[in-house]
């Protein structure tokens, strides 16, 4: 009686793997579509920890806010933004990061600007004239039509975390685009 147990059992065991076997064989070799946001590509980037080095000595009193804009524009990388902006050179331009959209760098690339891996403060603006202590972080996307990807937001809340604990910025000084 036990061994016709066994058998019984083994047999249901056999069955169950075969069926499973077939069923998954009729999905296809396809992987799954990635959806707004795939671990796989997140996988792919470089970690936070290893963009945010520079060539320049860093001092943890060096920065004390982070700003956040969108690019205002559908799609980019540095080089993009720099030709499309006019500047004759990328030290022009006025970032120190720049969180790609997969239109120009793949979908959360974080891109550092000349300007972080010397370690020079953005040039003040209008609306910023305390320019020399922000990092300047430039999300691809116009805010409206274009909205960031969920890859972008997750490495951008994580460049801005890694970004916070390295330079002890407080939370209070961190400011996000209106409907990021």
């Amino acid at each position: 009686m036990v061994q016709t147990r066994n058998t019984k059992i083994f047999i249901t065991a056999l069955l169950s793997i075969l069926a499973g076997v077939l069923i998954l064989q009729s999905l296809g070799s396809a992987p799954p579509a990635a959806d707004a946001f795939s671990l796989s590509d997140y996988y792919r980037l470089e970690p936070v920890d290893s963009v945010i080095t520079s060539d320049a000595k860093q001092f943890r009193n060096r920065w004390s806010r982070i700003s956040i804009v969108y690019s205002g524009t559908k799609a980019g990388d540095i080089g993009q933004l720099c030709a499309l902006w006019g500047l004759k050179s990328p030290q022009e331009f006025n970032f120190h990061f720049v969180v790609c959209n997969g239109f120009g760098g793949a979908d959360g690339l974080i891109q550092s600007a000349q300007k972080w891996k010397r370690q020079w403060s953005i040039t003040p603006t209008l609306s910023n004239r305390a320019g020399q202590r922000i990092i300047r972080i430039c999300v691809v996307a116009d805010g409206t039509k274009t909205q960031p990807t969920e890859l972008q937001r997750k490495r951008t809340e994580q460049l801005v975390e890694a970004l916070s604990r390295k330079f002890n910025i407080n939370p209070k000084a961190i400011e996000y685009p209106q409907n990021w």
